[in-house]
């Protein structure tokens, strides 16, 4: 089962990422070119609706052969970052804007059951007072989803970090957990937008669409680390948030650090420039391939040293 959904997710990507791009193009939706832009040749930023289109094509088979593969209300905030994103795409939303329905999000998600109110531990503090929960809660999701949109800055990066915490996150469960559908579609909708996104003409990106769209997924899959459905192997029996830390070392650390920087140099820390931490490492080496290899190597060193450490 499990080798004809990589089939029909890999080729239903396949589909939409080529039918949408010719929407795209089509309709003059292109991603202009500008002094943040790594590209000289037309690119779309498309990615994301294929990833969306894709999962939501499964699903929908699931959910009339009447099988659950995950709780699918889920759709409901993740389409809303979808839409807000891809309106990001055209018409250049205001990060204000944007702000507000992740916030709203959150909220959605903290009213689903979705709340950090143990902290496992860590500096010797367990069990939250709910209010600090929800409020805690609301930062770590709005956090998480601006620390994937952050990295979308250097081709294949933002899908090959999401593809090893994904990975990892699978790996690392004691049991199957309710999200390996989800993660089997979205590892396998991946595949064909890695070659478009490193195309050298009519490049495809994720976009904002994807960005904001898999940072939400991002968020639910931590939340559910920090639950207590979620367990990690015996062997591997680590604090769940310094397990969280360790698998998402490279968004964590490259948005804490965009962020003071911005503000010490007097910038609002949500207006985009290049002094990421890939767009350095991408002035070394030159190429987009070797960039996005490099945080993955660290990442999961890092990853491989917490587990040691810890």
């Amino acid at each position: 089962m499990d080798v004809l959904i990589i089939l029909i997710s890999f080729l239903s990507s396949l589909f939409f990422l080529s039918y949408s791009q010719r929407f795209f193009l089509k309709k003059n939706f292109f991603d202009p070119i500008n002094a943040r832009s790594s590209h000289t040749g037309i690119a779309t930023r498309n990615g994301g609706i294929s990833i969306y289109l894709t999962l939501l094509l499964i699903s929908v088979y699931f959910y009339l052969n009447n099988t659950e593969i995950f709780d699918y209300s889920y759709f409901i905030p993740l389409s809303i970052l979808l839409v807000v994103g891809l309106y990001d795409d055209i018409y250049n939303v205001d990060f204000k804007l944007k702000f507000l329905f992740q916030i709203i999000i959150a909220k959605i998600l903290i009213d689903s059951g979705f709340i950090i109110d143990n902290f496992h531990g860590i500096l010797g503090i367990y069990e939250l007072n709910r209010i600090f929960a929800q409020v805690f809660t609301a930062f770590i999701i709005v956090a998480i989803i601006n620390s994937i949109n952050f990295i979308d800055g250097v081709d294949g990066l933002a899908i090959s970090v999401i593809s090893v915490f994904i990975i990892l996150f699978e790996f690392f469960s004691i049991n199957q957990t309710e999200f390996q559908t989800i993660s089997i579609v979205i590892l396998a909708s991946f595949m064909p937008l890695l070659y478009f996104n490193y195309k050298s003409e009519n490049k495809i990106f994720l976009g904002d669409s994807g960005s904001l769209f898999l940072g939400g997924i991002v968020s639910i899959y931590v939340l559910n680390i920090l639950s207590s459905e979620y367990l990690i192997k015996k062997e591997f029996d680590i604090n769940k948030m310094i397990f969280v830390i360790s698998i998402l070392a490279y968004p964590i650390i490259d948005i804490i650090r965009i962020f003071f920087l911005r503000l010490l140099t007097g910038n609002s820390p949500f207006i985009a420039d290049k002094k990421h931490i890939h767009h350095i490492l991408l002035k070394r080496f030159k190429s987009h391939i070797l960039t996005s290899l490099f945080v993955v190597f660290i990442s999961l060193l890092f990853t491989i040293l917490v587990q040691l450490l810890f």
